[in-house]
């Protein structure tokens, strides 16, 4: 017989004292640097590409054109129809400058100097419905339009 008797040991409890903290800076660090989006889209859009694009800061009087093919909830088109989508609704030519001014007077003053229409059209959207559009935005009176755009990736064949 051995003069030591072996006991089972238990394996020590999980120390828990800093997951309160790790939990919170996770928390913290996710609100962030997540960004929330003003406007829902609902119309499929694929910005066309540029070689000189200009990125635009100013988020003050930012209102929001989309064009494209609408979509259902599940992000499915729903038809070949191109439609208008002024911030969160969708919306026909005619409508736009009523809109455009009611978006004007929930504006500050500053916001109101600072007013400016971003378009999202999609890269096969026909010219014509986006200078209707522009002609509804001159008729409203916002004439400091901006266009999204991707950045062009040249891919270069080496022979």
């Amino acid at each position: 017989m051995s003069r030591f008797r072996r006991t089972p040991r238990e394996v020590p409890g999980l120390n828990l004292a800093a997951l309160p903290d790790l939990i919170f800076t996770v928390l913290f660090f996710f609100m962030i640097v997540t960004h929330m989006r003003d406007v829902e889209p609902k119309v499929r859009y694929q910005v066309p590409q540029g070689s000189e694009l200009v990125k635009d800061v100013k988020k003050a009087g930012l209102i929001y054109i989309l064009i494209g093919k609408p979509i259902d909830a599940q992000g499915q088109v729903v038809s070949n129809e191109t439609r208008i989508q002024l911030n969160n609704r969708i919306v026909t030519v005619d409508e736009i400058p009523a809109l455009i001014d009611e978006a004007r007077q929930k504006m500050s003053d500053d916001e109101r100097q600072l007013l400016t229409v971003s378009i999202r059209a999609d890269r096969d959207t026909e010219m014509g419905i986006i200078n209707d559009v522009k002609q509804a935005l001159r008729r409203a009176g916002a004439l400091n339009i901006n266009y999204s755009a991707g950045k062009k990736i040249l891919i270069q064949k080496r022979i």
